[in-house]
């Protein structure tokens, strides 16, 4: 599956309206936000379609997936939009995790939770917020809103310490440059770590740069250590890929028609995350040029001084070059 999808689900005095872009939408929320309440009218409807008040509208089939026989019921789903309560242990297991990655729906799943199980990106993390007025003939209306979204900088970020998630051609990037500007640059090695990183250089100006495609369940933790300290900034472009991608360092007119709405190219079927889609467009792209990509390796001719100036263009605000400047 690809592309966005509406999900306009109802009674006469309660109404959810949302769209899904992902394969993966995590819904958060104390008790008594409605989180359930969509569960349970999705339920209603799909057990019940012409018995029950609720009304479902969406181009796609939805469905909830609950209870033991999680497994045999998610066989029988394919080309849908699987609804999941938070009660349901599976969804922190790795046998979920890889069980619907052999499938071609969208998820949302309901969890107070971290699931560090699932590649989940930073922007599909949802609250449900209220608005209207309750009333027997007026509807309550429900929509989706981004816990996490784009950090903004009044001032130009100048670290002295960057830390990147892993060790591959993205490290390689930020390595290099930090060597030629006087900046240390650190792998950790896995998402997981970044957190207990952080707890142990609590007073170093570290900018973290990492995938915000599969981040989700790093970022509650992150946030609440980091809150209030301004010498700790977290970039997270969707993957370094991107980044590159988006620099137009790579010059062809269908890759700014990707970028501007990756949705209707990411079958989720093909790639669970993002950050998957995106290195393999950018391997695919530059395959048999001078700037063909590997994911181990960075090869050098990102390193040049018009590829790399591009790339850190474009990642507005943030300064690796200022100590050489002053």
């Amino acid at each position: 599956m690809k592309g966005k999808h509406r999900i306009i689900v109802s009674t006469k005095r309660l109404k959810y309206d949302f769209e899904l872009r992902r394969n993966l939408t995590i819904i958060r929320g104390d008790s008594a936000t409605g989180k359930t309440t969509l569960v349970d009218m999705i339920r209603d409807y799909v057990n019940n379609p012409l018995g029950t008040p609720v009304d479902l509208s969406c181009d796609k089939k939805c469905y909830v997936l609950e209870g033991a026989l999680w497994k045999e019921q998610l066989s029988a789903m394919s080309d849908s939009i699987v609804f999941i309560d938070e009660g349901n242990t599976f969804i922190k297991t790795l046998e979920f995790s890889r069980e619907i990655q052999k499938t071609d729906n969208y998820y949302v799943i309901v969890s107070r939770e971290s699931l560090p199980a699932l590649p989940y990106s930073v922007e599909e993390i949802y609250g449900i917020r209220t608005s209207g007025k309750y009333g027997t003939l007026k509807q309550c209306y429900h929509e989706f809103y981004r816990i996490y979204g784009d950090e903004t900088f009044e001032d130009a970020v100048k670290p002295e310490v960057v830390v990147t998630e892993d060790s591959n051609s993205g490290y390689q990037f930020f390595d290099q440059v930090c060597r030629e500007n006087g900046l240390i640059c650190e792998s950790i090695n896995g998402k997981s770590n970044v957190f207990h990183y952080l707890n142990m250089h609590k007073n170093d100006k570290t900018l973290v740069i990492a995938d915000g495609a599969a981040f989700g369940s790093e970022i509650d933790r992150v946030m609440r250590l980091i809150r209030g300290r301004k010498n700790i900034v977290l970039y997270l472009p969707e993957s370094f890929e991107w980044l590159v991608l988006s620099a137009g360092v790579v010059k062809n007119g269908q890759i700014n028609q990707i970028l501007s709405n990756p949705s209707d190219y990411v079958n989720s079927e093909e790639y669970f995350s993002w950050e998957q889609f995106f290195t393999s467009l950018l391997v695919e792209e530059t395959k048999g040029m001078y700037l063909a990509y590997a994911k181990r390796k960075l090869n050098p001719a990102y390193l040049n001084g018009a590829v790399k100036d591009s790339v850190l263009d474009k990642m507005k605000k943030i300064d690796l070059n200022w100590k050489m400047t002053h």
